[in-house]
């Protein structure tokens, strides 16, 4: 199977698909954040994208095989994804994010600059992930802390991570939770503030 790129799709230059790639209509793929040239940073996609209408994708991303997104999803420049990764319909992923193989974020979620999702995350709809621990403090932009999602650990939807809390492996936020501190590893938490509920056995 070849390429199948939609005619209303804008692939800029420094662009490199792998094979079995599907964009859909009004995609723009390679766009350069702010103050750049087109083509000057080089944006790579694996084997076996799908990749649905009205995406955005900067540019200076290196995306794994099987990649596949919602419609209108929108993913900042200099980010590194894995394999096996969805991003659902409408969620924003910022830049300097990593993203871990076989990790799946439903509509709807947010994910800010410097996060990290590790192996086998589930974010459900409409999680939020902050990076800002005093919003509009003149080094605010010097101060940024993404949460850090551990291997397998699920976020429930219409959650809220504060900066730089750290979810353990394994772990379940329940939904509609904040989470305002570190959470162990096989951990259930719940609630807001989040609180500890019981630990996961396997």
């Amino acid at each position: 199977m070849s390429n199948l790129i939609s005619q209303t799709a804008v692939i800029y230059p420094n662009v490199i698909l792998g094979k079995n790639i599907i964009v859909e209509d009004f995609c723009i793929i390679g766009c350069q954040p702010g103050g750049g040239k087109f083509g000057e940073l080089t944006t790579t996609i694996g084997d076996n994208a799908l990749i649905r209408s009205h995406t955005v994708i900067y540019a200076g991303n290196r995306i794994g095989d099987n990649f596949q997104t919602g419609n209108k999803a929108n993913i900042r420049e200099l980010n590194k994804i894995g394999n096996n990764v969805s991003i659902g319909t409408m969620s924003v992923i910022e830049h300097h994010v990593e993203i871990g193989d076989n990790t799946k974020i439903h509509s709807q979620v947010f994910v800010p600059e410097y996060s990290i999702l590790e192996n086998n995350c589930w974010l459900g709809p409409n999680v939020v992930i902050t990076n800002a621990k005093y919003p509009k403090s003149p080094d605010v932009k010097k101060e940024l802390k993404g949460a850090v999602v551990e291997m397998n650990a699920k976020i429930g939807a219409n959650s809220t991570l504060l900066p730089g809390v750290r979810i353990g492996a394994n772990s379940l936020v329940g939904a509609g939770s904040v989470v305002t501190k570190d959470i162990q590893d096989n951990s259930i938490v719940a609630g807001s503030p989040a609180q500890f509920v019981r630990k996961i056995d396997y």
